[in-house]
């Protein structure tokens, strides 16, 4: 590379080279003058010839000096011309490379814009569906032409299930790798290009489609280090998806991933928040919060206490594992016993809270013997010792809070255990106990099942 420095240096050469040119001919031309005229005198008599040998003498005295100083010269400006052409070379590489520069600025600029505005879009997102909204718009964003479709792994990681698609027809890519472990991009955790459906190292879950062959994009999705699925595009074949497309497919899987991942744990760490990490049912905190918040949409609401009789007994006699086992399955059974409005809650070791929305003390008595019933049964086929449940049930009343209740209702569930436990008792809003009203059928059934009674009604007849 020539320096400016050095293509100055050799001008200032050049510039002196002539000007000493010009002394030295004038010197020399001088110098020699003479003693050519000279010598030409003495050689001839005279006359024209003398001018003649004196000038053949003169050039063939100034002729050396000139020659050696026209290869200086020469010399001096074929190195001038060397400096100026590898100048230009210089020159035209750095415009070149300024270019390119400037091209892989601006793509920077615009992979950077890309992800900053998907990465606020996803930050805005409150939830897995909003975040799926996101993708589906940056996916017809960066690949309007080709069909594409993000598929997600099920809470098993054992099933992909497309959650995203976008296509120009209408029709998604539909891809058919059902499982992770089968997807090839998903088992090595890197973008996967195959140019052609047909050819001999493509996926063969590319075959056989109906709109024939193909090519095909495969990013990996990854969630917390784990690929759990992947954004499959497809195209004609030997038509690949630019690079610069790839790149910002992998970016959306990068940050889309992440977010869902956020999503999920902060999911987890509120349920787990939320609920009981035995039984699965609320706390006593997140259910006090809900049942405020029912209460202040509707009036009435029935309150149950439920307590599993001797169950100290059951422990010590058949082992901390085997009274786990015992919660366990009746918290199964309580989520799957009653409404889907209705509250339950642990409150406490073997002590669980009911709310009923909608509900009077009486109907809840009725679902909750309709409930041992069930538990009964359930208990033998799930080969546990046999327990038994007593409950006490009152009215919440108006504007009473919560607690006030359910130490009304731990009263009736008190009366329940010193009466003989295996039972159901309900408390008015003055502590007294309310009989039992029966079915004319003898079958003791919350009133909200009066369809499934109609039915059986029917088929004992």
């Amino acid at each position: 590379m020539v320096t400016e420095e050095e293509w100055e240096e050799a001008q200032k050469r050049q510039l002196r080279l002539r000007y000493l040119s010009c002394v030295a001919g004038i010197v020399i031309l001088g110098g020699v003058s003479l003693p050519a005229m000279a010598l030409g005198a003495a050689i001839t008599n005279g006359g024209i010839v003398r001018f003649l040998v004196s000038a053949g003498l003169l050039i063939g005295f100034v002729a050396p000096s000139m020659w050696v100083m026209i290869f200086v010269a020469n010399k001096q400006q074929v190195d001038a011309d060397t400096k100026v052409r590898q100048l230009n070379r210089d020159l035209s590489d750095a415009i070149v490379s300024a270019d390119r520069e400037a091209a892989q600025r601006r793509v920077q600029a615009r992979r950077q814009e890309f992800e900053s505005r998907v990465a606020n879009a996803l930050d805005m997102a409150d939830g897995e569906s909003e975040v799926i909204e996101v993708i589906e718009r940056s996916l017809a964003s960066v690949v309007p032409d080709s069909p594409t479709e993000l598929l997600l792994a099920d809470n098993s990681h054992a099933h992909l299930v497309r959650m995203a698609s976008v296509s120009p027809t209408g029709e998604p890519p539909a891809c058919e790798v059902d499982s992770p472990d089968r997807c090839p991009a998903a088992r090595r955790a890197q973008v996967q290009r195959f140019s052609d459906s047909d050819d001999l190292d493509a996926c063969p879950k590319l075959r056989n489609r109906v709109e024939g062959r193909l090519s095909a994009l495969c990013v990996p999705v990854s969630i917390m280090g784990r690929v759990v699925g992947l954004i499959h595009a497809t195209g004609p074949p030997h038509e690949q998806i630019a690079e610069d497309s790839v790149e910002d497919l992998e970016t959306l899987a990068k940050l889309a991933g992440a977010r869902i991942g956020l999503l999920r744990v902060m999911a987890e760490t509120q349920l787990q928040a939320a609920t009981d990490s035995l039984t699965g049912l609320f706390n006593r905190r997140t259910f006090e919060g809900k049942v405020s918040a029912l209460r202040r949409e509707m009036d009435g609401m029935a309150v149950a206490m439920v307590d599993l009789d001797h169950f100290k007994i059951l422990n010590d006699t058949h082992g901390h594992e085997t009274g786990d086992r015992a919660l366990v399955l009746f918290a199964r059974l309580l989520k799957e016993s009653f409404r889907s409005e209705d509250l339950c809650c642990r409150h406490g070791g073997e002590e669980f809270a009911i709310a009923f929305p909608a509900c009077i003390a009486v109907q809840a008595r009725n679902a909750l013997n309709a409930f041992r019933s069930r538990l009964s049964a359930a208990i033998s086929v799930a080969g546990l010792p046999s327990f038994t449940v007593s409950a006490g049930i009152v009215d919440a009343k108006m504007h009473e809070d919560l607690p006030a209740a359910l130490a009304r209702a731990d009263s009736a569930l008190y009366q329940a255990k010193f009466g003989g436990r295996n039972q159901v008792v309900v408390h008015d809003a003055s502590g007294q106990t309310i009989p039992l009203a029966e079915d004319p059928l003898g079958l003791d059934v919350p009133s909200w099942s009066l369809a499934a009674l109609a039915d059986m009604r029917r088929k004992l007849r």
